[in-house]
């Protein structure tokens, strides 16, 4: 059942564990007893894989992360991302001793002597043609700081320059039923390379749940309210990129395909493909990674189904997101 994450040989439970709003929904308040609680049921369920970051909730879920991991016995393999700190966000402000603090603040803060895999966390294009960048996590290596390097992108090109290093390990891309181009060229290219494939956004920020709808609130403070159109960070983050009343056409007509269980759906659609090595949905309250562990009971998706879900994308978000990401 278990997959194995590309180059760094790590057995993974294929249902992973995404940490950008755990302790709170997004815009909320950070609850250290509730990441607590998600965390551990993660652990209970067989989650053994958890993506965090140092800007998520300004460095407390990397702490919640840390208190998890000395209440638990069973190996935990933790990823975390630096460079989202640098403000603004330029190419500019990579530089080798910026980068080097940020990952011995996470160690710090995750209170461990080394993480499993630190990912440069969606870096401005121009830092993946810029070696010495990549030449420093050799150098984290060897002193005993980090076991592998991988990259989160937000681009299918980012990701095929990121591989051509030969100390990626990992790719971390927002992959989902409204965001189908990473499973075109760069799965084969990462499969040739033996990368390790992280799925994140699989359920395009809550909208292929099929639970909202065009009277949806959203808090201010919740990326879903402010970033529509990248006000805050790339807006393929949001959504997948895709317009929201647009989106919600399109699950209706997944609700069709999948008329029980659209979310199930949707995450066993990303698991479907072979390259994939872990999806990580995040989760805001614990009976929400219940119903994400619970999807991996659900059937695998039939050919008709799959092809059926490509009719969907072709018809709906392919014209106006897939040449973007």
């Amino acid at each position: 059942m278990k997959r194995i994450l590309g180059k760094t040989g790590f057995e993974i439970n294929p249902m992973g564990l995404g940490t950008w709003q755990v302790g709170g929904r997004w815009g909320s308040a950070f609850d250290e007893k509730n990441a607590a609680a998600i965390l551990h049921q993660g652990a209970d369920g067989g989650v053994n894989f958890i993506d965090t970051a140092d800007v998520y909730s300004d460095g407390e879920s990397e702490k919640a992360v840390g208190r998890f991991l000395k209440e638990r016995k069973e190996r935990i393999y933790v990823a975390t991302k630096c460079g989202r700190q640098i403000q603004p966000h330029v190419n500019e402000g990579y530089t080798v001793p910026v980068l080097k603090k940020y990952v011995e603040d996470s160690l710090r803060r995750l209170q461990i002597e080394c993480i499993d895999l630190i990912q440069l966390h969606c870096p401005p294009t121009a830092v993946y043609y810029r070696p010495e960048i990549f030449a420093l996590f050799d150098d984290l290596k060897k002193e005993g700081k980090i076991l592998h390097l991988g990259v989160s992108v937000e681009k299918v090109e980012e990701a095929l320059k990121a591989i051509e290093y030969e100390n990626v390990t990992t790719v971390q891309i927002i992959f989902n039923m409204f965001r189908q181009r990473p499973a075109d060229l760069f799965f084969r290219e990462a499969k040739q390379k033996n990368i390790g494939i992280i799925v994140r956004v699989p359920l395009a920020s809550g909208l292929l749940t099929g639970q909202y709808s065009a009277s949806t609130s959203f808090d201010k403070g919740d990326h879903r309210f402010f970033n529509r159109d990248g006000a805050g960070f790339d807006k393929g983050e949001t959504f997948s990129g895709v317009d929201y009343a647009t989106g919600l056409q399109a699950v209706e007509a997944l609700k069709e395909i999948f008329p029980n269980d659209l979310a199930a759906a949707a995450l066993q659609w990303v698991l479907h493909f072979e390259a994939v090595s872990t999806v990580i949905p995040g989760a805001s309250r614990p009976d929400q990674l219940l119903r994400n562990l619970a999807a991996m009971n659900r059937a695998a998706l039939t050919t008709t189904e799959m092809e059926k879900v490509k009719a969907m994308y072709e018809q709906y978000i392919k014209p106006s997101v897939h040449h973007l990401w």
